[in-house]
């Protein structure tokens, strides 16, 4: 029996959009409509998946929208304004008393128009704190952290959130930041972290992967996924050109952003023999692709604690590949990686480690570290996290205000 109350999942990017951010949000807005009447409201346009349709699915409307690219920042702003300004009043339209909102820090301007909408009806809302903004803008150099812009958002970022009744965090490293904020308390954080897509099982390093054949290197260092503003491109290409020299160990890079645009840029200069590049891979060869390589880099620019959580890292784990990760200790995947003994946190900044690390992994027990991963990686469980969305909906249904309950 469905509750009186209705769910809104209210995000920019939703199937047919093919980003990892699209791919949680619609598995939180399924599992949650075996429940509850559950309404999307999603600027992605086209058509859904088949799975996604039909009885007991989530209810789907369309919010214009034009997103320009992540290098257009002045476009990209003024369209992810008008997004958050038309959400904002879509949920006016849809909300009631008592029923829940859940959104994400993409754009990030929606959370506050979510939160806005939210108490002016009278209704609870969530956020997924994938990124925290401008905290995350600071780390990347892009705003100064005693900048008007900076202080401004922080302002607004703490009325958001006093109104906001949850936060969920997919980091135990987001907690320390989030307490900055005067609006912020403890009892509003909830850890749900994310999951591996991909069925935590050792793929073998098969001579016939379509990704690997081509190389006649015994060891493949791997790098994929969206190079965004907090990842550092450079330090991957130094510490291929310090370890140009030794033929049994190469680069595969595959993925987009504004990060694979510098690789790609550097490599046209130098030309390194050790770096190959393949096209953005479709989610069908996904696994083939992963279990290529031998060892796979995650590479943050300094700072990154509490502000980015790497998606992509729970794949890398369930293929039974290790990792290096390029990050402060203190960051959520570092903490996984020395407590489970995954790999190698890499000083951000460091390409000298980053090539030693990469050298250690060419000599280590990689049979037993791939257990480790495959085990840890069977932990980080799609429907553990699913269950955990929906027993805080359900929580939020019954009282909105958590501070009572904890």
């Amino acid at each position: 029996m469905q509750s009186q109350g209705k769910i809104v999942v209210a995000s920019q990017h939703y199937p047919p959009d093919p980003s990892t951010t699209a791919a949680i949000m619609a598995e939180i807005a399924c599992r949650v409509a075996v429940d509850h009447e559950v309404i999307v409201l999603s600027g992605s346009p086209g058509e859904l998946p088949a799975s996604q349709t039909g009885p007991g699915k989530p209810r789907v409307i369309a919010i214009k929208n034009r997103m320009a690219g992540k290098a257009a920042l002045v476009r990209r702003g003024a369209s992810e304004l008008l997004f958050a300004a038309r959400t904002f009043f879509a949920l006016i339209r849809e909300l009631r008393a008592g029923d829940v909102v859940v959104t994400v820090t993409a754009p990030f301007m929606l959370p506050y128009a979510v939160a806005a909408a939210a108490r002016c009806k009278g209704a609870r809302s969530a956020l997924i704190m994938h990124d925290l903004f401008p905290d995350v803008l600071v780390m990347a150099e892009i705003l100064k952290p005693g900048s008007f812009v900076t202080r401004t958002m922080r302002a607004a970022n703490s009325l958001m959130f006093h109104a906001l009744n949850a936060v969920i965090t997919i980091g135990r490293d987001a907690e320390r930041p989030l307490l900055s904020y005067s609006g912020m308390t403890r009892n509003k954080i909830r850890f749900i972290p994310n999951w591996a897509t991909l069925v935590p099982a050792a793929r073998p390093l098969a001579p016939d992967n379509p990704f690997r054949k081509a190389l006649s290197a015994r060891f493949i260092v791997g790098l994929s996924g969206n190079l965004g503003f907090t990842h550092d491109p450079e330090i991957v290409f130094e510490a291929a050109r310090l370890l140009k020299d030794e033929a049994d160990i190469h680069f595969l890079l595959s993925g987009w952003g504004i990060g694979f645009k510098r690789l790609k840029q550097l490599q046209a200069e130098a030309n390194l023999p050790n770096v190959s590049f393949v096209a953005r891979v479709a989610d069908a060869e996904l696994e083939a692709f992963l279990a290529a390589a031998n060892l796979w880099i995650i590479p943050y620019r300094k700072n990154v604690a509490g502000v980015s959580v790497p998606s992509r890292f729970y794949n890398l784990l369930a293929v039974g590949r290790p990792v290096a990760l390029v990050s402060e200790p203190e960051a959520e995947a570092a903490l996984t990686v020395v407590e489970n003994g995954l790999g190698w946190v890499v000083t951000p900044g460091r390409a000298d480690q980053l090539a030693d690390a990469i050298r250690a992994a060419s000599r280590c027990d990689a049979a037993a570290m791939a257990e480790r991963a495959v085990k840890a990686a069977a932990r980080f469980d799609q429907t553990t996290a699913m269950n955990a969305y929906a027993g805080l909906i359900d929580e939020l249904l019954r009282n909105p205000d958590l501070t009572e309950q904890r």
